[in-house]
């Protein structure tokens, strides 16, 4: 009886296993699509036929470009396909809770280098991609406000933590490290200069630090 029920419980999960690769093999696909040819000229069975899987299968996994579009920009954010979102993952976690405010400030920093290493590319292609498709735009958008949030929930940990200076403008930090951070401001900065990665992660260092002490106050 044991073998039996041993086997029959093995059926489901061999089942997600193999729904899991498809899903990864989908999803590598339609980034390299998108990546060499943009939204507008990938198609949901350019996508299949790259991924060696029915046209079926991507309709019914994902049901429409745009949809499969977020998937993919999402994963790349996170790093995997694992149901944990940003703020949940080791990495920005360390940007909440570490000792002091410098060490929060560099694993901020390095959370954002991360994501724009696996999506900046991809952020290029939505940025283009909004102006043509409204489901896009607000998938845009709504990175946007995602952004914030996480702003908002760093800045008022450091202020709770004591780690700020209680004469500081909260909201005026929240909206700056805002538009510091954005994928826009990224997009910029990688289309007006020569920086890397490493150049980018220390200028969120150093602007931050900057954006957090407090001004000098005149005798």
């Amino acid at each position: 009886m044991s073998g039996d029920v041993n086997s029959a419980g093995a059926l489901p999960s061999l089942r997600q296993a193999q729904i899991a690769q498809t899903e990864q093999r989908i999803l590598a696909a339609a980034t390299e699509l998108f990546l060499a040819d943009g939204y507008v000229a990938t198609t949901l069975e350019a996508v299949a036929k790259r991924a060696q899987v029915g046209a079926r299968t991507v309709y019914l996994r994902f049901g429409t470009k745009a949809a499969l579009f977020k998937r993919v920009v999402d994963v790349a954010v996170v790093g995997d396909t694992e149901p944990v979102d940003v703020l949940g993952r080791d990495w920005m976690q360390a940007a909440l809770t570490a000792p002091t405010a410098a060490e929060r400030i560099a694993a901020s920093a390095a959370a954002a280098r991360q994501i724009m290493e696996r999506t900046g590319a991809l952020f290029a292609v939505a940025q283009q991609a909004a102006a043509v498709e409204p489901l896009i735009a607000a998938q845009w958008q709504q990175g946007r406000e995602q952004t914030r949030y996480a702003h908002a929930l760093f800045w008022t940990r450091m202020a709770e933590d004591g780690l700020l200076d209680p004469g500081l403008d909260l909201d005026w930090l929240i909206d700056t490290s805002t538009i510091l951070a954005a994928a826009e401001t990224y997009l910029l900065i990688m289309r007006l200069t020569s920086w890397d990665l490493d150049t980018y992660q220390d200028w969120l260092v150093t602007t931050t630090v900057r954006l957090s002490q407090a001004p000098e106050r005149s005798s």
